[in-house]
């Protein structure tokens, strides 16, 4: 299972991360820098995951 990052906390490392909300669908995805936070999401209980390459 993947790492799950809330909104506000800092990217762990650069690179493509995608939203997902609390049913397990994807709502897009963005790319952030190290250190960076991630973005606020429209929905509670959304999370991001870095996605796989």
């Amino acid at each position: 299972m993947a790492k799950r990052f809330r909104p506000g906390e800092q990217a762990p490392q650069s690179g493509n991360y995608s939203c997902y909300d609390e049913n397990g669908r994807c709502g897009g995805s963005c790319y952030l820098e190290k250190g960076q936070r991630f973005p606020a999401t429209q929905h509670s209980g959304s999370h991001y995951e870095m996605d796989q390459e």
